[in-house]
């Protein structure tokens, strides 16, 4: 209306008619962009909802139906009501220990006592969301470990032809191997070499980070490799005319042309740990994701398949939102600030 006013003052009326055009086009834009990034994805939805509803009335198994989307909703708030409850018994037993140790200090009883007693932890069962804070923690460690290992050893192979013909046969035998593969020989190696009294992780969680840290290698070594091999010839003559030392020319020049492809192995390696810590959490009896699911197969019960099912959707969005999180760290680093829209 203002831009309307403004051409009718000024006694311009094409600049009325530009204006009127150019926020017509850009509300059109903006309206089809709305459409198409909120609107389609909800409807997809909807009637991804709707033929899991009606086609799961029609499998039985040997639990009962197969449970739609409000058998799974209904769990999922069982889940947050048994998690709530069981921070309320620790709250509470943490309560009661510390009126016992303030009794114990005000009766003068031995500190040897009551340092025993401050050292009591509360042993309640885990709840379904203390096992995603443990999968999470369990995959992050085992993707940082190989991603400590991976880039570098991708950086001095693309910078060596050599040096990567040396390696690659070793590359391609260990990177098909499933993580069922190395499980076995993981638990053995921990068991015989994490050997204390006072261990500060537990060998499930090793067991299960370091077969994640095997499987997480491969993507990242092979993209860094690409990406450090492929950096422009003139970015290196250049470097060669400016006479760069070889660590001063590797992060001036070698790693930001490479970051693309090296994120792009991260992604890879990212996704394939989170896929391949289930497994490992399974076997291991890792306290995460992948043991909560084996324990509700194990159960039985009439709601063992919607809280599988629960945890199948969970599992899937937070390897959606590590994926988005890596796309996002890649473009506050990289160059290609239009990563994340891919």
């Amino acid at each position: 209306m203002s831009n309307t006013i403004a051409s009718k003052t000024f006694n311009l009326p094409w600049l009325d008619r530009v204006l009127t055009a150019i926020s017509c086009d850009l509300f059109g834009k903006t309206f089809v962009k709305l459409i198409r990034n909120l609107l389609v994805p909800f409807i997809a939805l909807c009637v991804f909802l709707g033929l899991w509803s009606i086609g799961a009335k029609h499998v039985e198994t040997s639990l009962g139906t197969l449970p739609g989307p409000a058998e799974v909703w209904e769990q999922t708030v069982t889940l947050y009501d048994e998690h709530n409850a069981e921070r309320a018994k620790a709250d509470d037993f943490y309560e009661r220990m510390q009126k016992r140790i303030d009794k114990a200090e005000a009766a003068s009883e031995p500190q040897e006592k009551i340092d025993k007693m401050k050292e009591r932890k509360y042993t309640g069962k885990e709840t379904f969301f203390d096992q995603i804070l443990t999968s999470l923690l369990t995959v992050m460690a085992g993707f940082l470990v190989a991603s400590l290992i991976a880039i570098p050893v991708g950086i001095v192979c693309g910078m060596s032809a050599t040096l990567y013909i040396a390696i690659n046969p070793l590359i391609q035998i260990f990177k098909p191997v499933s993580p069922l593969a190395w499980l076995p020989l993981v638990t053995m190696v921990v068991s015989a070499l994490y050997v204390t009294n006072d261990p500060m992780f537990s060998k499930s969680f090793l067991n299960s980070a370091i077969t994640v840290t095997l499987c997480c290698l491969w993507p990242t070594i092979i993209n860094t490799t690409v990406g450090v091999s492929g950096v422009d010839k003139d970015l290196l003559n250049v470097s060669r005319v400016l006479r760069l030392n070889a660590f001063t020319k590797t992060v001036k020049i070698i790693l930001p042309s490479a970051i693309p492809m090296i994120f792009t192995g991260l992604r890879l390696s990212l996704g394939i740990g989170w896929m391949v810590l289930i497994a490992a959490e399974m076997l291991a009896q890792n306290p995460g994701l992948g043991k909560f699911v084996w324990d509700e197969f194990q159960n039985g019960s009439s709601n063992s398949l919607a809280r599988i099912m629960v945890a199948v959707l969970v599992i899937g969005f937070i390897g959606f939102l590590l994926d988005r999180g890596m796309l996002m760290l890649q473009r506050s680093v990289s160059w290609d600030k239009n990563a994340v829209l891919r």
